[in-house]
């Protein structure tokens, strides 16, 4: 078989993945103990591997996720933060986005509502469903940039089609009238049809209040709340955490260095210091 011309054949027909199997076949001594079936079933299994890989990456990108590296088997259960880990790990398995059911985290600042969001957006992802991240302060900005210069349709519509659309920082800040109308036509045309993710600071029972007008209230939220899973996080700032759990190991000195300084009759002053 003349390898080169049959790469470069598969590579103008753009099977990139058939062509790295080919190579890595050619290349194993018990490769010429295998029929022509298994061949040709090696290469299309890593083409199909292959193409996978680029769709996921692909709806990854699109995505826009603001923890784009956050996955779901790098979830913290241990710290204290009311996460409920058998509803979280059933909400992985992905069914509540083809049910068209919506998901409300709710929390205090730093307790890990964005990236848990993101986690199980980017599980979506793999899973084959189109996702689209926006923070709300942003999108409304976004949204009343396009009314005025044209772009309104096509933006509204990437809104309405995603599988899966997180809308990430819910208030604390009251909408205006155009913002009311805006979060309606995309709740209204996303029910039944999508799912919606929403992160916010504010329990519950606030949300009537950021939305303002009581009409508007019931009507945006009748179409987000009765459907939706609820995970509601409490405890520390896990920014915080974090940082006390970096910090420690510099605070603390090596075994050599503390005996050193109790022998000392000059003991150094400590290195750095916390901000």
């Amino acid at each position: 078989m003349l390898t080169h011309p049959t790469l470069d054949q598969l590579k103008a027909l753009k099977l990139d993945g058939m062509a790295d199997a080919f190579v890595e076949l050619q290349a194993q001594g018990q490769a010429a103990d295998l029929a022509h079936p298994e061949w040709l079933a090696l290469l299309l299994d890593r083409e199909a591997a292959n193409r996978n890989t680029r769709r996921f990456q692909i709806r990854l990108r699109s995505a826009k996720l603001r923890h784009g590296q956050a996955a779901i088997e790098d979830v913290d259960y241990r710290t204290p933060r009311r996460l409920d880990k058998a509803l979280f790990q059933q909400l992985t398995a992905g069914k509540w986005i083809p049910e068209h059911r919506n998901l409300l985290v709710t929390g205090p600042c730093g307790v890990g509502k964005s990236w848990l969001s993101c986690a199980l957006a980017q599980k979506a992802c793999r899973d084959g469903y189109t996702v689209l991240y926006a923070r709300v302060p942003r999108l409304f900005a976004d949204l009343e940039l396009a009314h005025s210069d044209g772009r309104f349709t096509r933006l509204f519509r990437t809104l309405v089609k995603a599988d899966l659309l997180i809308l990430d920082d819910w208030g604390p800040d009251r909408l205006t009238a155009n913002q009311r109308r805006d979060l309606m036509e995309i709740v209204e045309d996303r029910y039944g049809r999508g799912s919606t993710l929403i992160t916010s600071q504010l329990p519950l029972d606030k949300w009537h209040e950021v939305v303002g007008d009581p009409t508007f209230a019931d009507a945006i939220l009748d179409r987000i709340v009765h459907n939706a899973y609820r995970l509601e996080l409490d405890g520390p700032s896990m920014r915080k955490l974090k940082a006390n759990e970096q910090a420690e190991p510099e605070a603390r000195p090596p075994a050599k260095e503390a005996a050193s300084s109790v022998s000392s009759q000059a003991p150094k002053p400590a290195k750095g210091g916390q901000t």
